[in-house]
């Protein structure tokens, strides 16, 4: 099988990583749907039980998270869709951005929105708030991360101690 340099070799030579989570240099070390820097797999784009190849057109480097997601389909295209789509432009946000959109799905509103009705500017505090609450939570099932229920749920409880501190200055 071809090695994670390979794979890197082969693909940022014809690829723009303009359009992914991960620069070239570090792509063999990053996630290139999260880009958070992870072990990494070797994940077929068509995958073997669809015929899919072991070849560096063939793969790409995902953390074992990313992986478990990506589309299982035979058409090349839709893994680089997938991949474009998913693109985060700063290291390590891509998970809370997804914390964010659950976040907006369960309780119809978005943080931004949340965040104007309380007239919050500066988030500091409310960041220092999320950090503690992030303490209180586990992992779900053993998997060494947060999912994005979790972290939509640290969102709302950390939106309810906010709301109890500004309560308790008054």
């Amino acid at each position: 099988m071809a090695s994670k340099q390979q794979i890197v070799d082969y693909w940022f030579s014809i690829v723009d990583e303009c359009d992914l989570s991960v620069d070239a240099s570090e792509a063999h070390e990053r996630c290139w749907r999260c880009g958070y820097k992870q072990s990494l797999e070797r994940c077929h784009i068509i995958p073997s039980s669809l015929g899919g190849e072991d070849t560096v057109s063939n793969l790409v480097l995902l953390c074992r998270r990313c992986h478990l997601e990506n589309p299982n389909i035979a058409n090349k295209d839709i893994m680089w869709d997938w991949l474009r789509a998913h693109k985060a432009t700063f290291y390590n946000t891509f998970w809370v951005k997804q914390g964010m959109k659950e976040y907006n799905f369960i309780y119809g509103k978005s943080l931004e929105d949340e965040f104007a009705e309380r007239g919050i500017t500066d988030v500091s505090n409310f960041n220092e708030i999320v950090r503690e609450q992030m303490e209180k939570t586990t992992f779900h099932f053993g998997h060494p991360y947060l999912n994005s229920a979790t972290l939509a749920g640290v969102f709302r409880v950390s939106l309810m101690q906010y709301d109890e501190v500004l309560r308790t200055e008054l």
